[in-house]
């Protein structure tokens, strides 16, 4: 495989569980990428916004499985130049049930997941079940469970923990995962991990027929304070492809869009504009396709990206794009109990003026619930969405300090 081919990663590989299991040493000990790079993360020692790296995938010609599966150019027991596999992106995302909303967004650009669960504690803890629902609700369904930090307690302890974990994923999508025990910090089993990852999560097949569009995940300025206005560059849109091309002078659709107050009413209108530069990580190229994470330069105003402030909105070839949603219907199918708390509490049907936080691909918003009939919600939007009939958003409640998520539903109009 020639260099030109493995620019851009085909796959994104999200990391999903409770919080300080170990998700991002993992992804580190995968990738070489500390994730976890804002100055609040640091203080904290916490994933806070979601994280991103990417890995090459590699395997030795002479070695046996697993040990021929590395991240390593030269395999580290026969010095044998190893072979690519593909290229992946790592979708790390906060493990802290504060922070469900920046999760659920992040499981809306995962092809696969990795769920990881720490062998040092009980399973399960209240977010490894709330994670494994949501990737379920998002339609993730492609599995691996990294059991972590075998290398801190006993074997008995880890057959207990493996155990657990077993009867834990019973009835559920990930019943025939595997489960790879690790020690990320002394990467330990990481080969393992990486065979497991290429046998269990592969490549999906992807439409590049179809209209460009992406979720938008990230937006930026990423001009310094004081740049003269000549100087001044574009503002930067960051996501996921999930279909079709896009190349260098496209010109792209933005929505919902701008927000605009015209009188009493605020209204949001489609941005457009014309990509100037596309990134990869850093390596520059002349067009992205579906799989990994893309920086989008544009010709846009750089206050109108500045501090993500393009988040949850859709992007793609104009006149494409689904509708703009202030208010929709939705079939909704909410769970018995609650997840993600210690105490198993059992979740109401939902009330009219109750409300809601919805997740519909990376958007967040909040509605409020004006009418119910026969299982079908209609909800008012505080910020519209841009999603198409029949797609899936997620459904949470809010419960005691935070947002709990209880349900998800189906858009029918």
């Amino acid at each position: 495989m020639y260099k030109k081919e493995i620019l851009q990663p085909i796959c994104n590989i999200g990391t999903a569980g409770h919080v300080d299991h170990g998700k991002t040493t993992l992804v580190w000990a995968l990738s070489n990428v500390w994730t976890t790079r804002h100055s609040e993360e640091l203080a904290r020692g916490m994933t806070i916004k979601l994280g991103y790296a990417d890995a090459v995938f590699r395997k030795c010609p002479i070695c046996p499985p697993p040990q021929c599966y590395t991240i390593n150019e030269v395999c580290s027991y026969c010095n044998t130049k190893t072979v690519i596999l593909r290229k992946i992106s790592f979708v790390d995302s906060p493990g802290h049930e504060m922070l469900m909303a920046t999760m659920l967004s992040g499981a809306a650009l995962m092809d696969g997941a990795i769920l990881v669960i720490d062998a040092t504690r009980h399973c399960p803890q209240p977010q490894t079940v709330e994670h494994l629902i949501a990737l379920q609700i998002i339609g993730v369904e492609k599995i691996v469970i990294a059991q972590t930090k075998i290398d801190v307690i006993s074997r008995e302890k880890i057959i207990e923990n493996y155990n657990q974990i077993k009867s834990f994923v019973r009835n559920t999508i990930a019943e025939n995962a595997p489960i790879i025990p690790v020690a990320p910090i002394h990467r330990i089993n990481i080969d393992a991990l990486i065979e497991a990852i290429e046998r269990y999560i592969p490549t999906p097949n992807r439409d590049l027929s179809k209209p460009y569009r992406m979720y938008i995940a990230r937006s930026f300025d990423v001009n310094r304070p004081g740049t003269r206005p000549k100087d001044l560059k574009g503002g930067v849109i960051g996501g996921t492809i999930i279909q079709g091309i896009l190349k260098v002078g496209d010109e792209i659709e933005i929505r919902p869009g701008l927000k605009s107050e015209r009188g009493k009413a605020t209204e949001y209108e489609p941005i457009f504009t014309r990509v100037v530069n596309l990134k990869t990580g850093d390596i520059e190229i002349d067009q992205a396709r579906p799989g990994g994470l893309i920086g989008v330069s544009t010709l846009l105003d750089p206050s109108l990206t500045k501090a993500d402030a393009l988040v949850g909105n859709v992007a793609g070839t104009p006149g494409t794009l689904p509708p703009v949603l202030n208010e929709f219907s939705i079939e909704y199918v909410l769970f018995e109990r609650m997840v993600g708390t210690k105490q198993q509490l059992n979740i109401e049907n939902l009330k009219v003026n109750e409300l809601l936080m919805i997740n519909s691909g990376t958007a967040v918003t909040l509605g409020i619930v004006s009418s119910i009939h026969r299982g079908i919600a209609t909800i008012n939007l505080k910020r519209p969405i841009c999603a198409e009939s029949k797609s899936r958003v997620a459904i949470s409640r809010r419960i005691g300090s935070g947002w709990r998520l209880i349900g998800y539903g189906i858009i029918v109009q």
